[in-house]
């Protein structure tokens, strides 16, 4: 589906169990190592962490992204959009929702670990005012590659 109104039949929201398959779904269409059923399962409720998801209204959920903090501190930990959805904002949507989230529960600043290769990605976050820190060498598998590190205050 590419809706180019797709924006305005969409809401972003916390996440619950009965959206685990539908992440999982995109989690597994977008990365080589995706996070199991139970690694969200395991986040939902948790103390620190945040789950959203994006729901369109006619398809279901469509992106999702995760946060969880400590004290002044947070990391990005996933997020990704349906490969059909991609290219429509959402992911700037998602993120603009996190960053102000972060904000609200007074998180200063916040990390994430990007593909060396996901220039898509890197440019939505340099364009958020996030700047790369650091490399992680072989950070990532299947395949190998580094991560650039990426860190924005708030």
């Amino acid at each position: 589906m590419n809706d180019s109104n797709v924006g305005v039949d969409v809401v972003i929201r916390s996440m619950h169990r009965g959206d685990i398959d539908s992440v999982v779904a995109i989690e597994l269409q977008a990365f080589t190592s995706p996070w199991k059923a139970e690694t969200f399962l395991g986040l939902i409720g948790r103390t620190g962490a945040e789950l959203w998801v994006v729901e369109h209204s006619r398809v279901g959920v469509i992106a999702y992204g995760v946060l969880w903090y400590l004290l002044d501190q947070g990391q990005l930990a996933n997020m990704a959009v349906a490969p059909e959805f991609l290219g429509q904002g959402l992911a700037a949507r998602l993120l603009d929702h996190m960053l102000e989230l972060a904000c609200n529960r007074g998180i200063k600043s916040i990390y994430l670990e990007v593909r060396a290769s996901n220039e898509r990605a890197a440019e939505l976050y340099l364009g958020f005012g996030f700047k790369e820190i650091s490399r992680r060498e072989d950070y990532y598998d299947l395949p190998k590659e580094d991560a650039r590190v990426m860190r924005i205050e708030l």
